[in-house]
């Protein structure tokens, strides 16, 4: 047997040790799919919310916002301490307190307790979510069985952003608001003794201090951006917005700073002066900013435009859904086919391809034309995402990989929020100028319609007969147009990510100590006057089969309604 296949089959079996790797990865889905849904069931039973506990406008705004922002700005702060006192530890204290905070939140009875409930349920999710990505990265050292294993967790988190509307839907008809949050308790109540015993304790470098101060302050500059993006998105300009945008990036600068003089620091920002590990988080950035402001764009175009009930509009979103699925599963076989660059390149422009076939969209159902734009924009997207995380955190050094995946998150998060904040500044520089002079209407009646398309039909309504339906079909008009422009505009900037790609590596590069030989493999000569390997067989890697392009082997490598503004 040669060295390499020696190597690589003891360190599957150390990093797995005490339960098969593909087990551990159920586990980890069941992580991740559990905090996806939690971050979207809660949308459905916002109006069921309001009636109960009666709260304010900004208390409402407070109980919806608090898990995302909390969750966003604590990433890196778990995900490094995790790095530390062990990520496994880090996970299951997560579970513990995800279950607490549901429990608290199902039974809260004003706004108030909701908010510290979400919150606390935001912690949680900062635990567990950076949590299951570098456990996985620790089980999966083959980077072919890792492909494959991450393409399956992308899969799970696609089903989850789906399954939520759709489960809190259900909940709704047959229980109360709460049902929404106790669902999750049985989940962690099985996840936490299973979690303890079949999954893997793993821990980066630990030598020096965990950086108390800079992880603070990270999360402080994180939190401030993070809110200050969202406030943007709603079309806030003030100093409530400004303010907080700028205490945030001047509290990330200080903690980079920081982070570039310590000897041991939180973060080891080296790992962005590789074009792939930097390629791959501004991929992800873009990605998410071009897929949150369509979905958001696109649910009010079904409902608004096209009169598509909620539900009706879920439905039409499936097929995205589905999609991005596939392209989850077929990962690892197109990764290793076609390389991180032609991968995540194609990705960018399917979506982007996507994106201008959607500008055929008119005031009229065209339900294939849907169709095929939401088919094609999911597998697009998807694969974009696989590629980028895939070639992220395999470029990230293992006793980093908590901090790595944080990063991949952070991103996630934050593009996301640009991408509302972007869109929607295009969407009503494109949408508002149509209803400045519409016949009949005065200006007032023009102004508040200006601000979206909902608010238009509210004042459409108010004015009645030919001035209100004047204004009800300039509204629609106007807003057809700007979801137009806004396609446009989204194409760009997806073909700029596509350019970007073209910076990450050509072809999926394995170390040759993690990589299994297969059978035509030559056996390594030993060393000179070393015995010989014996005694050790090298597992069979599913991956294997996934592809038949060879993959050249480097020398030595380093080891994601109608009252929003639109």
């Amino acid at each position: 047997m040669s060295g390499t296949t020696t190597a690589a089959a003891l360190r599957r079996r150390a990093a797995g040790a005490g339960a098969n790797r593909w087990v551990v990865l159920v586990v980890l889905c069941v992580s991740l799919l559990l905090v996806a849904v939690d971050a979207t069931v809660l949308h459905v039973a916002v109006p069921a919310v309001t009636e109960d506990l009666k709260p304010g406008a900004v208390e409402l705004l407070w109980i919806v916002d608090a898990y995302p922002l909390v969750c966003a700005s604590l990433l890196i702060l778990f995900g490094t301490l995790g790095d530390r006192v062990g990520r496994r530890r880090v996970l299951l204290l997560g579970y513990t307190l995800f279950g607490v905070a549901s429990a608290l939140a199902a039974f809260a009875d004003d706004a108030h307790l909701l908010i510290v409930a979400r919150a606390l349920l935001g912690v949680g999710g900062a635990m567990i979510m950076p949590a299951t990505l570098s456990i996985l990265r620790q089980v999966f050292p083959d980077r072919r069985e890792r492909a494959l294993a991450i393409g399956i967790w992308s899969a799970v988190a696609a089903v989850g952003a789906a399954v939520g509307p759709l489960l809190g839907g259900f909940l709704l008809e047959h229980f109360w608001w709460g049902s929404v949050f106790l669902v999750n308790i049985p989940l962690m109540l099985v996840s936490l003794p299973v979690g303890r015993i079949l999954l893997p304790e793993s821990k980066g470098d630990s030598g020096g201090p965990w950086d108390v101060v800079g992880a603070l302050t990270a999360a402080a500059g994180l939190f401030a951006v993070v809110l200050g993006v969202k406030r943007l998105g709603a079309g806030e300009l003030g100093a409530a917005t400004l303010l907080p945008l700028a205490a945030g990036v001047v509290l990330l600068v200080l903690f980079v700073r920081r982070q570039r003089r310590r000897e041991h620091p939180l973060l080891d920002l080296r790992m962005f002066s590789r074009p792939a590990f930097s390629t791959s988080v501004g991929c992800i950035v873009l990605a998410m900013l071009a897929l949150v402001g369509l979905e958001l764009i696109a649910a009010q175009y079904l409902q608004l435009v096209l009169g598509l009930s909620p539900l009706e509009t879920g439905l039409r979103l499936v097929p995205l859904t589905f999609a991005a699925m596939a392209a989850g599963l077929a990962g690892a076989r197109m990764l290793r086919r076609f390389g991180p660059r032609r991968m995540v390149s194609l990705g960018f422009c399917l979506t982007a391809g996507a994106v201008v076939l959607l500008t055929a969209m008119g005031g009229d159902d065209n339900a294939p034309l849907l169709l095929g734009g939401f088919v094609l924009l999911g597998f697009g997207l998807e694969t974009t995402l696989f590629g980028a995380y895939e070639s992220m955190l395999s470029e990230a050094p293992q006793d980093q990989a908590g901090g790595a995946a944080a990063i991949g998150e952070t991103s996630y998060q934050l593009g996301a929020g640009i991408g509302i904040a972007l869109l929607g500044s295009v969407m009503n520089a494109a949408y508002a100028p149509g209803l400045s002079q519409v016949p009949g209407v005065p200006a007032s009646a023009s102004a508040a319609a200006a601000h979206s398309l909902g608010e238009a039909y509210e004042v459409a309504a108010r004015l009645g007969g030919p001035a209100g339906e004047a204004l009800r079909l300039a509204a629609r008009h106007s807003f057809v147009h700007g979801l137009h422009v806004t396609l446009l505009v989204s194409a760009g900037l997806l073909l700029a990510g596509a350019a970007m790609a073209l910076r990450l590596p050509r072809l999926m590069h394995c170390d040759p100590e993690e990589t299994p030989s297969g059978p035509a493999s030559a056996p390594s000569p030993a060393p000179s006057g070393s015995a010989p390997a014996s005694g050790t067989t090298a597992e069979a890697s599913p991956a294997q089969g996934l592809g038949s392009t060879p993959m050249r082997m480097p020398a030595q490598r380093e080891s994601r309604g109608s009252g929003v503004k639109v």
